[in-house]
């Protein structure tokens, strides 16, 4: 390999163009160096400054604002359709109108001035020179214009919405964090205003601000206090009925800023500084009580704690959550980590990044109130998700709504089929639980098994092995169960004597509503209705159950004779048989018998039915966690092949000569360096060491430790590769010795 080839091994000459020079080893360093130090400072989509330079330099700024007769303005600009973008386009077009936006922004800024990309949709401006706002009320107007033509993205032609707060200093102090607060909330109240508007900060809206600084002042003496209290809800396997996981909670006492029953995250913390702090008491608290319970002799338990969006934005969360995890000795998959679909939509880069670094941990992660938000389908396949919880909107009526129902059904089925477990929150009656067990829902909890307790307390109730009733489970042997729905008493009581020596378990009710009543609370086989009952006709009630409970088997035994309505149920399906009053015993004890096999053969397919979701609910995590294994692996190897990359591009031009040997001593890398020094024997890339190098090596296996080359004296060292990596082979450098002949 000659020297020119190994100078144009970094980077292809493009056609036509003329050879250059080589660039000095010193220059191409600092342009690597500025390079490095170009992507750390800024925003990879936009390229303007990020949060770390806009701190310094309104730092920088409101230095000179103290100054008299000197100020400045802060603005923060959001894009507040960006997440629509997002979601309707997908994050590449997204990113594209996020560079379209920054560049309509770049040139509403005056020369001079400072525009940067805090993250996710906002963007800050600092103007100098401006004490009373009057630049920056022009710098709005700018702004205004440039946004209002439409930005072509994907095919489409999209406007941009913003919002923009103006913050001036020193009118309202030069403290570079309150200024920041000052114009977010000025931005805020300017989004509650209306779609593309501008608002100076004013002192009426300090209340908000006073009330979260003595918020945070309150909340760090908690936290230096141990005031604050961590409790946990357990979670529920819908398969074993056992404890499976507890979702840690945080309680605090306090008068003016409590954090009631069931809050699960510090929503005083978010908006203050002590978003660390806070974490790393809930994870040292979290770690305690695991080993307490463990010390306990109690089964080994995942702990699930949920992050808002502003700890996920925390580029310190995974250490933090290493750290304390390690500290404790605690395996990091016993922790799951539980956001929410507004913590991935306010920056989806920020948290694409955290999750990843947590799933790199191996916490679990899930992904909180599923299935309202637009980009939930996105976010499955997106981020590193294990579980979703669906949304407490989608299991609240399920009971008693065919279309919630429906839609829960149909949630579950989707998720399980990329592979991921579902669970349910705030299931708090034993009709959301059943309807959540026979769609396959994995995990439940809520106030309809236990509230959340303190840690004693749930370590009380492990170690009593609490756990749902047999009848909630998934797999479960039931005792068949008939309801008798009919206004005259005589009669149920009739048919409750002629059917108690069946074995079955009778439930009775008067009247329709009753019986839909009844049905909501308990799991029934077979129905028996009378069709005149005040209210509710028969044929009504035996629709609504099928609606809600189609799997119930339902008969109609009725002195009246309505055809037309009777018909119609019978048609619809609402109506498995119509038989007549008065009754013949032998032949209505037949008949509800036959409904009673009808449904176990209904209740068999039903459990293979369910055999198989389980075996492709399986198939699927199989497939899913073997996709993450292979795209990790191809991460890793691309990582492998940048880092070869750069390692051979340093010892290219070390000054240092230096030659790569392969497993076999054949000559696999050159620097220029050894190129210029072995000059005169040609190419020897590809070739025996031990044979073309022969001022080297007194054999094949044997290098020396001193040689002459040209005339000179040099030190030769072998290093052998392998000790700290999969590498094979050696490296040799040859030094210029001390001491010359």
């Amino acid at each position: 390999m000659d020297r020119d080839d190994s100078v144009h091994s970094s980077g292809e000459m493009l056609p036509g163009q003329a050879a250059a020079e080589p660039e000095p080893d010193a220059q191409r360093i600092a342009r690597l160096e500025q390079a490095l130090t170009f992507l750390t400072t800024h925003d990879a989509i936009t390229g303007l400054p990020g949060a770390g330079l806009l701190g310094k330099n309104l730092a920088q700024a409101l230095a000179d604002a103290r100054q008299p007769g000197r100020g400045i303005a802060l603005l923060s600009v959001s894009i507040d359709n960006l997440a629509l973008v997002n979601e309707t386009l997908g994050h590449a077009p997204g990113d594209e109108f996020l560079r379209m936006v920054a560049q309509r922004l770049a040139r509403a800024i005056e020369p001079g001035d400072f525009l940067a990309r805090e993250g996710g949709n906002e963007f800050s401006a600092i103007l100098h020179g401006d004490p009373d706002g009057e630049r920056a009320s022009a710098c709005c107007e700018r702004i205004q214009a440039s946004l209002a033509d439409d930005i072509p993205v994907a095919h489409s032609q999209v406007r941009a919405e913003f919002s923009a707060g103006i913050a001036l200093a020193p009118r309202f102090g030069c403290d570079a964090r309150h200024l920041q607060r000052f114009a977010a909330l000025a931005r805020v109240r300017a989004r509650e205003e209306g779609r593309n508007r501008s608002l100076f900060f004013a002192q009426s809206m300090s209340q908000r601000l006073a009330e979260l600084d003595r918020a945070e002042a309150a909340l760090g003496l908690a936290l230096a206090r141990e005031e604050l209290q961590l409790i946990y809800e357990p979670v529920l396997d819908l398969r074993s009925g056992a404890i499976c996981a507890v979702t840690a909670c945080t309680y605090w006492n306090h008068p003016e800023f409590p954090l009631p029953h069931p809050e699960r995250h510090g929503p005083l913390a978010e908006d203050s500084d002590l978003v660390a702090a806070y974490a790393s008491w809930v994870l040292r608290r979290i770690c305690r009580d695991m080993q307490t319970w463990d010390n306990d002799g109690l089964a080994p338990l995942k702990v699930a704690l949920r992050l808002s969006p502003q700890q996920l934005r925390d580029t310190g969360l995974a250490p933090l959550i290493a750290a304390r995890l390690g500290e404790a000795k605690i395996a990091p998959q016993r922790l799951a980590i539980e956001v929410d679909e507004s913590a991935l939509n306010q920056d989806p880069e920020a948290a694409a990044r955290a999750l990843a670094s947590l799933h790199a941990l191996g916490v679990g992660l899930a992904l909180d109130e599923f299935g309202l938000g637009a980009a939930s389908l996105s976010h499955l396949k997106q981020f590193p998700l294990d579980r979703i919880k669906i949304h407490h909107q989608l299991t609240g009526d399920v009971a008693s709504g065919a279309a919630d129902a429906a839609l829960a059904g149909n949630v579950i089925a989707m998720v399980h089929t990329l592979g991921l477990q579902v669970g349910a929150a705030n299931v708090e009656t034993a009709a959301q639980c059943a309807f959540l067990r026979d769609h396959m829902c994995d995990q439940v909890q809520g106030s309809f098994f236990s509230p959340p307790v303190d840690a004693a307390e749930m370590g009380a109730m492990l170690a009593a092995g609490r756990a749902l009733p047999a009848e909630m489970l998934r797999i479960r042997q039931r005792k068949r169960t008939l309801l008798l729905v009919d206004d005259e008493q005589n009669i149920v009581s009739s048919l409750k004597r002629l059917l108690r020596a069946d074995g079955y378990q009778i439930l009775s009710a008067n009247s329709g509503q009753e019986g839909l009543e009844v049905l909501a609370a308990n799991e029934v086989d077979v129905i028996v209705s009378d069709q005149r009952m005040p209210g509710m006709l028969g044929a009504d009630f035996l629709r609504a159950a099928k609606d809600l409970y189609p799997h119930t088997i339902r008969i109609m035994l009725s002195g009246y004779t309505e055809l037309q309505s009777v018909t119609d149920a019978v048609n619809e399906g609402a109506i498995y048989k119509f038989l007549t009053k008065p009754w013949e015993d032998a032949l209505l004890r037949g008949h509800i018998a036959d409904a009673f096999r009808l449904k176990e053969i209904d209740d068999d397919n039903e459990r293979l039915h369910l055999a198989l979701r389980t075996a492709n609910h399986e198939l699927a995590t199989a497939n899913r966690k073997m996709e993450e294994l292979l795209q990790q692996k191809q991460r890793q190897i691309t990582t492998d092949k940048v880092s070869l990359n750069v390692t051979q591009e340093l010892l290219q031009y070390l000054p240092l000569p230096i030659i790569g040997l392969d497993d076999a001593g054949m000559v696999a890398f050159v620097n220029a360096a050894a190129d210029t020094l072995f000059a005169a024997h040609g190419g020897i890339l590809g070739d025996e060491a031990a044979l073309v190098l022969p001022e080297l090596f007194d054999g094949p296996d044997q290098a020396r430790a001193h040689a002459r080359i040209g005339g000179r004296s040099y030190d030769v060292q072998v290093h052998p590769m392998g000790s700290a990596s999969e590498s094979r082979g050696s490296l040799i450098t040859i030094s210029a010795s001390e001491v010359q002949p």
